[in-house]
Parts: C-alpha cells; structure tokens; sequence
C-alpha cells in the first residue's frame, strides 16, 4: 500500500506561478512511474505529466507543455510539479498517482495509488 499526500495547491492570479508536491510513504518500491492528474468540474479527469523511477524520462499532456515541469527526489519519496504561466483552464483539483508498470503513461486506468488531491484555482 502506498499513501500519497498532495500539498501546495492554491489561488493565483492568470501569468502567475504555483509548485505542486506530493509525498509518498508505504511500498514506496511501487513507485515506478508518478505523475500528476486533474479534474475540473463536470470533466473527466485528465493527465498532466508523468515522469519515470529514475527521472530520466517525462511525458506532458500538449495543454501544458512548456508551462509545466515534473520531477522527483527518490532520496525524500517527493513528487513535484512547477506551474508556470497559469491559465484560468488550468484550474482544477490536482491529484498525485503512482504505479508500477504499464505503458499509457497518462491513462488514469492504469494509476493504482491515488492521493486526496489539491485544489488549483487560477483567476483571470
């Protein structure tokens, strides 16, 4: 079992930045592929970047490409997400995911591990 906290959500003006982490503890050996989805109001939820175990290699939905970057610490079991140039269509509750295996790296089916989620609220 692994527990996934979010933290850092918040309120911020449109052009405005905001830093999303997610702790992780458990079976943090689960801990192959992370990464960060959201969900707007009456949307499906969808995938915003994932990163694999060693850092090396990161996958960005289009809509957020050059305005996001993911990383991790494994030394600290962290998640993070810089949020730059904040549109108000990024607003959303932002969840934090982990899994061990699979090749869709933004297909929310295959993401076992969830956290509570952290709301991101952007005004224009």
């Amino acid at each position: 079992q692994v527990q996934l906290v979010e933290s850092g959500g918040g309120s911020v003006q449109a052009g405005g930045s905001l830093r999303l982490s997610c702790a992780a503890s458990g079976a943090t050996y689960k801990l192959r592929y992370m990464a960060w989805f959201r969900q707007a109001p009456g949307k499906e939820r969808e995938g915003v970047a994932a990163i694999y175990n060693s850092g090396s290699i990161s996958h960005y939905a289009d809509s957020v490409k050059g305005r996001f970057t993911i990383s991790r610490d494994n030394a600290k079991n962290t998640l993070n997400l810089q949020m730059d140039r904040l549109k108000p269509e990024d607003t959303a509750m932002y969840y934090c995911a982990a899994k061990s295996t699979g090749l869709r790296w933004l297909s929310p089916d295959e993401y076992n591990d969830w956290g509570q989620g952290t709301q991101v609220t952007v005004s224009s």
